[in-house]
């Protein structure tokens, strides 16, 4: 790999005449969400994003190889790099320091000029400035030239001049940045840790050799565990492998078949980086990155792989006469049991999509496909037995593939999967209108006899399960479709799965997963979520499942009726209410009456539904391999690892 800078900077010079401004602060405040996405919590940890992406740009120009995040007590944000330091000197343009041009202008910094940053991350770009003006307090400290410098800001504007407060080494050098949300602009100003850890994780890993630490200092000292150990919320990154690591790490819970494979070349100004290891399992994990920015819509270096890797893999068995049978094998066939990382740096990306994060360089196809079609090629000759290893599991996948086309075509005959003819147990509403439909996805006889009669028939459906689904994480396409339970969810919900899915045939906008509270609940919950991430994810992305939460207690006083989620919650009730109360413990939906079971779990007004979502789409796969794949070790250390965290358990 060429080093993205040094090739158009090579003195590695930083200063004022490098900070090109192109526009201004107006409307920050007034419209923020036009900046960072949104005044949720979403846009809240995307400010975090923009100030270490400015730290990451330092790492890709060769100056920083540390960065330190802390959440303090008072729920503030520290970022700390040692990088070269926000120039300090007057800028040529305007009469303030360049520093103070970064912190106070839109769009101002050096990744403006090709000199300084031959490519940056970060999706909006916003940087500093944006941060600064939605900050009700920023404090910021620059080392550089051996003198420490420093400057307040408040809500964009400062409020200090810039001091010298300080003398360092000369090679002691960075930036550190402070600052407070505006609560007054932001809805939620609680930074969360996971959210932080994820993608600090992931800047790790696609750029190696950087250390980047995540410190959370609102857990006091005196905080224990259950076994008395003072609780530590510090983890630090460091992945010498890079996107090696990466794909290792999304096979953590499951078998690898080959070593882990690299592809790295820059062509025409565009740097590649591929790594590749395929796994015994059935599903593919490719995540595609620009610029560290990760493009979950794909875009044209993803095409580029995906046509390079099967077109490399059918030349291959082309030219191999050990392959007697020249079957051509499909995208989706060399797809199976795939892990792979695709991060490219490009000069100026052009995004689309509706996030934003689909790359629309045409010419960025190409260089994919030329790259990996070329080095590809060269190390399946060389190594053989990985080779064969690759090209048998495809194969399999594409046998696999075939008799799912012949089930599919049996099912249909049978009107499985078509919703023309819907499953006898489901007990269907009568509104035809899905945004104003839900449905309940109900195990047990029992409960969904006592959901049927509870429910508001015009834009309730119910639909009863009889026992657990079919654990689709271990199973090929062809045993999920013959599944009569999957049959019966698959033509209630109307949209099909795997590639025949259209969510335009969805019929119901709401589909409520509703199992018991205890640990068989759980169970069934996580195999119908694995069917939905696995066949039907669009569901998931677009908002569309939801968990039922039955009350796991009725507390009678006086007169009055009570019900608790959880233990916490009993706990907490009895504690306002006194102990003297008659309590009354669910052991499962189906000994709730329909009237119960409408005002606890089912009645909009009154009811509480989880939303299902993918915050990390990384870990989210590598859980469900864990929890639902054949490898034991990684599920056994799961659960000791989280068993204190279980509130509800029924032995």
């Amino acid at each position: 790999m060429t080093d993205p800078v040094k090739d158009v900077n090579q003195n590695g010079n930083y200063d004022a005449s490098h900070i090109v401004v192109l526009g201004g602060l107006d409307a920050v405040r007034k419209r923020p969400a036009m900046y960072i996405g949104s005044v949720s919590g979403t846009g809240l940890h995307h400010t975090v994003y923009e100030i270490v992406d400015n730290s990451i740009d330092e790492a890709l120009a060769g100056y920083c190889n540390k960065i330190n995040v802390i959440i303090g007590k008072d729920n503030s944000i520290t970022v700390i790099d040692n990088g070269r330091g926000i120039p300090t000197d007057l800028h040529p343009k305007f009469n303030m320091s360049a520093l103070e041009v970064v912190m106070t202008k839109l769009h101002a910094g050096g990744k403006f000029d090709k000199n300084t940053y031959k490519v940056s991350g970060g999706l909006h770009g916003v940087g500093l400035s944006v941060v600064s003006a939605l900050s009700k307090n920023l404090d910021i400290t620059v080392k550089r030239e051996g003198k420490i410098y420093h400057q307040k800001y408040q809500c964009g504007v400062p409020v200090t001049k810039l001091e010298i407060i300080g003398e360092c080494n000369i090679k002691d050098t960075g930036t550190t940045i402070h600052f407070w949300p505006d609560d007054s602009i932001f809805t939620d100003t609680v930074f969360d840790f996971q959210i932080l850890e994820t993608r600090l994780r992931e800047l790790a890993f696609l750029n190696k050799a950087i250390h980047i630490i995540l410190r959370d200092e609102r857990i006091e000292a005196d905080d224990r565990d259950t076994e008395g150990n003072v609780k530590s919320q510090e983890k630090e990154y460091y992945y010498e492998g890079g996107i090696i690591s990466f794909v290792e790490y999304l096979n953590k819970s499951k078998r690898a078949i080959h070593p882990a494979v690299l592809i790295a070349k820059a062509k025409d100004s565009v740097d590649v980086e591929v790594a590749i290891q395929y796994s015994d399992s059935y599903n593919e994990s490719v995540y595609s990155f620009v610029n560290n920015i990760n493009t979950v819509e794909g875009g044209s270096h993803l095409v580029g792989f995906k046509t390079a890797l099967t077109r490399t893999l059918n030349n291959y068995i082309e030219k191999n006469p050990s392959y007697k049978e020249k079957e051509k094998l499909s995208s989706d066939d060399v797809r199976e049991g795939l892990a792979a990382v695709i991060s490219v740096k490009v000069l100026e990306p052009q995004f689309e999509g509706q996030t934003k994060t689909k790359l629309g360089n045409s010419e960025v196809k190409g260089i994919v496909d030329s790259i990996v079609s070329s080095v590809l090629a060269t190390y399946l000759e060389e190594n053989p037995k990985t080779a064969a290893l690759i090209i048998d599991k495809a194969m399999l996948a594409a046998k696999a593939r075939e008799a799912a086309r012949k089930a599919r075509e049996l099912t249909r005959r049978k009107n499985v999967l078509e919703f023309s003819t819907l499953p006898g147990k489901l007990a269907d509403c009568s509104e035809t209108d899905p945004k104003k439909c839900e449905i309940f996805i109900v195990e047990g006889d029992s409960a969904g006899g006592s959901a049927k009669q509870g429910r508001k028939r015009e834009f309730q459906a119910i639909l009863p399960l009889k026992g657990k689904i079919l654990n689709v994480e271990k199973a090929r396409l062809a045993k999920v479709i013959t599944s009569e339970q999957i049959s019966n969810i698959i033509t209630a919900i109307g949209t099909s799965i795997s590639e025949e899915f259209n969510i335009a045939k969805l019929r119901y906008h709401k589909i409520i997963i509703m199992a018991d509270s205890d640990v068989d609940g759980s169970h069934i919950r996580t195999l119908m979520l694995t069917l939905f991430y696995r066949y039907m994810k669009s569901l998931i992305e677009q908002g569309h499942i939801y968990l039922a939460q039955p009350p796991l207690y009725l507390i009678k006083k006086g007169g009055q009726k009570y019900y608790c989620l959880t233990d916490k919650d009993k706990d907490e009730l009895l504690a306002k209410i006194g102990t003297d109360v008659n309590i009354q413990r669910y052991k499962g939906l189906g000994e709730m009456n329909p009237e119960q079971l409408w005002e606890t779990t089912m009645d909009p007004d009154l009811r509480t539904l989880k939303k299902v979502t993918i915050e990390d789409a990384v870990e989210a796969d590598r859980i469900f391999e864990t929890l639902m794949g054949d490898e034991v070790a990684p599920r056994r250390e799961f659960i000791e690892t989280h068993a204190k965290e279980v509130q509800n358990l029924d032995i």
